[in-house]
């Protein structure tokens, strides 16, 4: 296994189409929630325990090995609003093409057959991990790392936020972010015995009727 397939695929320049989506900052931004570092950092803090949480144990679920079917049923379950079930969907499909092209492997292959609408981009990140040689927990920290990063960057450019700063909040959500890549990881264990029920539903009503909302602005910088 080469762990330096983790740093093309935490790569914010791997072609997955992350760069194109705020992660909710955007909404964040325009109500005033992120205005500066500080607020910034509540803010990806609670997506990390949240949304990030999910995301890390799908993709941790999909690494180690479970049906990417049951598991792109499961994201469905705990992603409640149209918007974003879109959003992860389209997500998914472009991180497919990318990993197809990087990693190609007949489970991939498998997927994007199955699912030509694009799965949920969590799952095809962990199905992505593997095909790389990538473990569980290296899939964990890229799903949860994601979900920061994309809010951290969007709102450098949204906010004209000093660069330096993005990176310091970042860097002082290492700890938890390390709490939640191996709580995904215990749960990720748990899907062969006993089923996706055991994965992370953490929910966050403010994102995801933010993202709602957000889906139906006229003008926007971000898709989502």
């Amino acid at each position: 296994m080469s762990r330096a397939a983790l740093l093309v695929l935490a790569d914010g320049r791997f072609p997955a189409g992350g760069h194109a989506h705020s992660g909710g900052a955007e909404a964040a931004v325009t109500a005033g929630r992120i205005r500066d570092a500080a607020s910034l950092e509540a803010f990806c803090r609670g997506r990390l325990h949240t949304a990030g949480l999910v995301a890390a144990g799908l993709a941790a679920a999909a690494a180690a090995g479970c049906d990417p079917l049951e598991l792109d049923e499961a994201a469905d379950a705990r992603t409640p609003v149209p918007a974003l079930r879109l959003t992860a969907r389209r997500l998914g499909r472009q991180m497919m093409r990318a990993a197809r092209a990087t990693w190609p492997s007949a489970e991939l292959d498998a997927l994007a057959a199955a699912r030509p609408r694009g799965a949920h981009q969590p799952v095809v990140l962990g199905l992505a991990a593997r095909s790389a040689g990538l473990g569980p927990l290296d899939a964990a920290y890229a799903a949860a790392y994601e979900n920061i990063s994309g809010p951290a960057t969007a709102s450098v450019r949204l906010l004209s936020l000093d660069p330096f700063d993005a990176t310091a909040v970042l860097a002082r959500l290492a700890a938890p972010l390390d709490q939640v890549a191996q709580q995904a990881v215990e749960a990720a264990r748990r899907v062969p015995s006993e089923g996706t029920g055991v994965l992370p539903a953490a929910s966050a009503p403010l994102l995801d009727i933010t993202a709602q909302q957000h889906a139906a602005w006229p003008v926007r910088l971000f898709a989502s």
